[in-house]
């Protein structure tokens, strides 16, 4: 398996060495072939699980309401809740993991992921439906914290190749499912066309409880293996930390914009004059953006390219495509809609890695990433809400563009800040 470049390595040596309180037995040695692929197949059944149920209710929440005979409301809720699961799941699974394991906890998750989704499928009812979504999207709230952590243990020397490969195959999927259940609707049904994708759940367990079958107990070193040094790196407060406060909010801002440009995209464009056919095709657009821009970025940070920089670019990416989409001529829509595609995608799989690479251990890159996602999701939350309460106040979409725009340069700021080549204590990375 080739390795990052000169660059890419100095990025993440501090991050990977038994002195810097890694665990020696996972850390501080390079991880046989056989084991590393066997990691990465894993990852990346369960990357196929992380977005798809979401996204598959979207593409057929009118038929799933007629079935539910439920209002719009309720649809909307659906919608809602799994940000709030996100932020929850966040939040408390870094505690979990630490208690019971890294491979342990995410083997529990994908049991409860499939879960959820069979249930949303046989128990037919708008309560089923509401008890499965949160059961799944709650589990994925601790998928999404638990995977940098995971990556940082198994594949130290390969933290950007792996994030990039995680985030590609959850962006994929989503896609695949999102084109595919309509389709499937219509000819197997809606139960079968959202419960049939419980296979690609199964298909993870077995793949994760192989792994945990070969590499044993994920629990970390006991304490006392630590000198004072390390213990003291090991024993930062997250929630204190300048450096994942700042993380935090660059991811935060960036779920913000991502979630508001998915759920009104379409009824933007619309508004500035495209057909409804046309509006609709945007939203394919900025998602069929992801795979290219995940791609694209992994290279280029595996090739020397400072973090520092993507960033600022991804970040310079959605202010162009705002811009673009406020003020400039709609007959480019598909520009300004994939130049902030790109931007989006970037930066959420650049925040994944930067949990690994900021961090000294796999249970201190599960703190950041729980902190950071815990903040990050509960602003998204936000931004669909805002973004529509200004819509309803302004009897527009310029003004919710403008205020998106607005944060979006700040987070320029923000971004400069949290991808400093600095540990999470401040000290050189």
């Amino acid at each position: 398996m080739s390795h990052s470049t000169s660059a890419q390595n100095s990025l993440s040596s501090k991050a990977t060495t038994p002195n810097a309180s890694q665990p020696a037995h996972t850390l501080g040695q390079k991880t046989p072939p056989a084991v590393f692929w066997l990691v990465v197949i894993a990852i990346l059944l369960m990357a196929s699980n992380m977005r798809s149920p979401i996204v598959a209710l979207g593409a057929i929440a009118p038929v799933v309401q007629d079935a539910l005979n439920i209002n719009a409301t309720h649809i909307g809720w659906l919608g809602a809740i799994p940000m709030l699961m996100f932020a929850l799941g966040a939040l408390i699974s870094p505690a979990i993991g630490k208690r019971f394991g890294l491979e342990n906890t995410l083997i529990a998750v994908l049991f409860v992921i499939t879960a959820g989704i069979i249930m949303r499928s046989t128990w037919v009812s708008w309560h089923g439906f509401l008890v499965g979504t949160v059961l799944l999207s709650l589990a994925i709230g601790f998928a999404n914290t638990l995977v940098a952590p995971v990556i940082k243990q198994r594949t130290p020397h390969n933290i950007a190749l792996v994030t990039g490969l995680f985030s590609l195959t959850m962006s994929v999927m989503a896609g695949i499912v999102s084109g595919l259940v309509y389709p499937l609707t219509e000819r197997i049904g809606w139960q079968w066309a959202l419960g049939g994708w419980a296979i690609l759940g199964i298909a993870a367990i077995i793949a994760w409880v192989i792994l945990r079958l070969r590499l044993g107990s994920s629990h970390k070193l006991p304490a006392a293996v630590m000198n004072s040094e390390q213990q003291a790196q090991e024993d930062i407060c997250i929630w204190k930390s300048a450096l994942a406060w700042q993380m935090a909010v660059f991811m935060g801002l960036q779920s913000l914009l991502f979630y508001t440009v998915a759920a009104f995209l379409p009824s933007i464009w619309i508004s500035k004059g495209l057909s409804e056919v046309e509006g609709g095709s945007m939203g394919s657009v900025f998602q069929f953006m992801a795979p290219i821009a995940i791609i694209g970025m992994t290279w280029l940070i595996r090739r020397g390219m400072q973090i520092q920089t993507v960033a600022i670019a991804a970040t310079i990416l959605n202010v162009i495509g705002l811009v673009g989409i406020t003020y400039l001529s709609p007959h480019l829509a598909w520009l300004w809609t994939a130049i902030m595609g790109l931007g989006c995608a970037s930066i959420f799989t650049l925040c994944i890695m930067l949990f690994s690479l900021r961090t000294y251990s796999p249970n201190q890159a599960s703190k950041l990433s729980g902190m950071a996602q815990t903040v990050a999701y509960l602003v998204a939350f936000a931004g669909p809400f805002g973004a529509g309460w200004l819509h309803e106040a302004t009897g527009g979409w310029d003004g919710p563009l403008l205020f998106i725009l607005i944060l979006t340069i700040i987070n320029l700021i923000i971004a400069w800040l949290a991808s400093r080549p600095i540990m999470i204590d401040g000290k050189p990375a």
